[in-house]
Formats: structure tokens, C-alpha cells, sequence
């Protein structure tokens, strides 16, 4: 058999293999096809960027895990600002403040660190692994923009897991919090191999624009 009649074969076999691989099954019960007000719901969503909430916050990790109260959680734009308390290795309350790429964190002691990596600050001080930058979009019920994802939604047309970075983010709870906007997300569940990252919110509201 000549080269060309060769490559010939090959690329039919090949071609064969792909038709035949089989994709990933949905869950049941959801589906990649979005509803018709998801469009308006996104463009509404990323305008609500001045906000605070309380909740609680629970991680299960190999290393370490437990749970703190979150009892100020600020966004402005793209600064957050939170107050963590927890019994948890005597981490008492614990003070972050962020931006993309940058983050304040401040241990009960008065300690101050600084890091232009996060995610890093925040395990070297608490042993959790936080996708911190992504929470501040998943919280809302939507992808974080800086990286591929995949949207899956319910039977109800509720936006139901986001599959991003390696994380399954689960929205399990959805309310009303503020008259004007849509409806928030309530409880989500973050999964990461052996990681899980859980967030209950029991308030939300409006803040004005801070400078």
C-alpha cells in the first residue's frame, strides 16, 4: 500500500473514532439549552455590582475543614470586602480586602498580609483552598469571564451548575432578596475533586457606590 493510500486509511479510521466517542451524558433532568430570559437576566446581573451580604460559609477539604460566618461581605465593582469569624483554628475574625489579582488580609492579632496571589494568601492563612476570585461571580449566579465554562440549566429554567476551572458549582437555593433585581442564589455548593466549598446567604442587599 503507497503513502497517500496509507494516510488514506488512517485518517478515515480516525475519523471513525471520533464519530464513535462517546459524549459526556447530561444530568438528568438539565440541559446546556439556556431559557429565553437568561440573556436579560446576565446583562442585569453584571450591572449589580454594589452589594452586601451575611451568610455562612463552610469548607471540607483534605487538610482542614470547618466553617465561619460571614458577617460583611462588600462588593464594589471589583473590590470586595470581607469579614470572616470563626472558632476554627482560632482564626476569630478575619478581614479581607480585594482586588483581582491582589489581596489585604488581616488576622484577629492585627497581622497584616499582603499577596498579589490570593488564592495562595488565603491558604497559607486559613489551609483553605478558595477560588476567591471566581466566588465573587459564581455568588451571584453567573461564570467568571476570565476562563471557559459550561452553563447547565434546570427543567424550571433556573440556571442550575456552572462547570469552571476544574470546580461544579451547584445552586441549590434560589430567592428574592431584592425587589429589583432577579432572584439570588441562597445556597451553592462548590466541588473540586476533594474539595467543597459551601455558601448559605441569609441577607442581601443594595449598598450605594463607594469612591
Amino acid at each position: 500500500m503507497g503513502f497517500r493510500a496509507t494516510a488514506i486509511v488512517c485518517i478515515s479510521l480516525w475519523l471513525s473514532a471520533c464519530a464513535t466517542t462517546p459524549t459526556e451524558p447530561l444530568p438528568e433532568g438539565l440541559t446546556e439549552q439556556p431559557p429565553a430570559s437568561w440573556s436579560q437576566r446576565q446583562s442585569t446581573l453584571n450591572a449589580f455590582q454594589h452589594w452586601q451580604l451575611q451568610g455562612k460559609l463552610a469548607v471540607r477539604q483534605p487538610s482542614d475543614s470547618g466553617t465561619a460566618n460571614i458577617n460583611r461581605w462588600v462588593q464594589n465593582n471589583e473590590r470586595y470586602q470581607l469579614s470572616l469569624s470563626s472558632a476554627f483554628l482560632g482564626l476569630g475574625r478575619t478581614e479581607l480586602d480585594g482586588v483581582p489579582g491582589f489581596l489585604e488580609l488581616t488576622l484577629p492579632d492585627g497581622e497584616t498580609y499582603r499577596s498579589n496571589d490570593p488564592e495562595a494568601l488565603v491558604e497559607a492563612a486559613t489551609g483553605w483552598q478558595l477560588p476567591i476570585g471566581s466566588l465573587m461571580w459564581w455568588i451571584k449566579g453567573l461564570p467568571d469571564p476570565a476562563s471557559d465554562f459550561r452553563l447547565l440549566f434546570n427543567k424550571a429554567g433556573e440556571l442550575a451548575v456552572i462547570r469552571q476551572q476544574g470546580w461544579e458549582i451547584r445552586f441549590e437555593r434560589w430567592q428574592s432578596f431584592i425587589d429589583e433585581q432577579p432572584s439570588l442564589p441562597a445556597r451553592i455548593t462548590a466541588l473540586k475533586e476533594d474539595k467543597r466549598v459551601r455558601v448559605v446567604v441569609t441577607d442581601w442587599q443594595n449598598t450605594p457606590e463607594q469612591p
